[in-house]
């Protein structure tokens, strides 16, 4: 059955997904924001407004809505006053969350019953963990635990991601020569594409946290460049260097090699995270395959993405100066370390 369906936001990375995600099932889908960060397609009402502003919010208390969903990623007490506001008007209430959530020390595998960072649901920004965490304690605060669910996702990839990791490699592989391949060759690399995310968001009766990602395991860092060459037609080589030696080399994981996690120290256990709670209640991951095809075919079709990541992002990446030192110092190592 066809809902109404209120996004706030809707027009950056995840946000599209939503929207898409929403329509492909027949839903009447609003969109709520700025108009700064895109346009919204054809079929969607369009609301323009700044919800830090609480008198903007204003707009949207004259209906009635079968859904809200948000992924704010700033102070807590923004999104505390969009659900007061909305709390009266809406249903359910969607918030697209992260598993940042959780402390860095824990024991064994995350779940949804792993501890999360202290934070306060009336804050102001003050990092991403405590802000997203805050967001949900605001959420279930003022709509209560039975009409609001907390998807929290890992890695999320797929057509216009505005952090640039998988567009970051698929153009370094595109650029061809020696590419730098962060070892072990072998390593599970456990993720969400975004339209996946969107569909289990928008789709499950589930109330709470909930862990939505691959089972872990879905692919590895070989395939996914390995599949980045095959799509780009690329000649390049990957020379796969040691784990050890980057680290020894202040080589930064997940910025300065996007995606790349080591299998020691705080991160370790990123890509293992216990999944099976949205696997088993309706979650489907496309493969790695698809997600690499289709970021590719979005940055063929919008060549100057890279420009529409916003500047508040961290950048991701290797300088190719340093690529090649790195290179060049491992191919230097005696022939016992390699």
């Amino acid at each position: 059955m066809p809902r109404k369906v209120l996004v706030l936001g809707g027009t950056d990375f995840v946000g599209p997904a939503v929207v898409g995600a929403a329509l492909a099932r027949g839903d009447e889908v609003t969109i709520f924001h700025r108009g700064q960060t895109g346009s919204a397609p054809d079929g969607v009402h369009v609301i323009h407004g700044d919800r830090t502003n609480a008198a903007d919010l204003d707009a949207l208390t004259g209906e009635s809505w079968d859904m809200v969903v948000d992924a704010w990623s700033r102070a807590p007490r923004v999104v505390l006053e969009s659900a007061r506001k909305l709390e009266p008007h809406a249903a359910r209430y969607v918030y697209i969350s992260t598993i940042s959530v959780y402390v860095e020390a824990h024991a064994g595998v995350i779940t949804e019953a792993s501890q999360t960072v202290d934070a306060r649901p009336d804050a102001d920004a003050t990092d991403y963990a405590a802000d997203k965490r805050g967001a949900e304690l605001a959420i279930e605060n003022v709509f209560g635990a039975e009409r609001c669910v907390f998807a929290r996702p890992g890695l999320i990839l797929g057509p216009r991601e505005n952090i640039g990791r998988l567009p970051w490699w698929l153009r370094r592989v595109a650029a061809g020569g020696d590419v730098l391949a962060p070892g072990p060759q072998d390593l599970a690399v456990q993720y969400i594409d975004a339209r996946d995310l969107a569909a289990f968001a928008i789709e499950t009766a589930l109330d709470g946290a909930v862990n939505v990602l691959s089972h872990p395991g879905h692919t590895t860092m070989d395939e996914v460049l390995a599949l980045c060459r095959e799509v780009t037609g690329s000649s390049a080589s990957f020379i796969w260097v040691d784990a050890g030696f980057l680290l020894a080399h202040e080589v930064e994981p997940w910025t300065e090699l996007p995606i790349w996690v080591p299998p020691v120290g705080d991160m370790q256990g990123f890509y293992t995270c216990d999944s099976s709670l949205a696997l088993r209640s309706g979650l489907t991951c496309r493969s790695a395959r698809d997600t690499v095809q289709d970021t590719w075919s979005w940055l063929r079709d919008n060549p100057d993405w890279a420009q529409v990541v916003k500047e508040n992002r961290s950048r991701v990446g290797m300088e190719p100066v340093r690529e090649a030192a790195l290179l060049a110092a491992w191919a230097d190592q005696p022939p016992a370390a390699l």
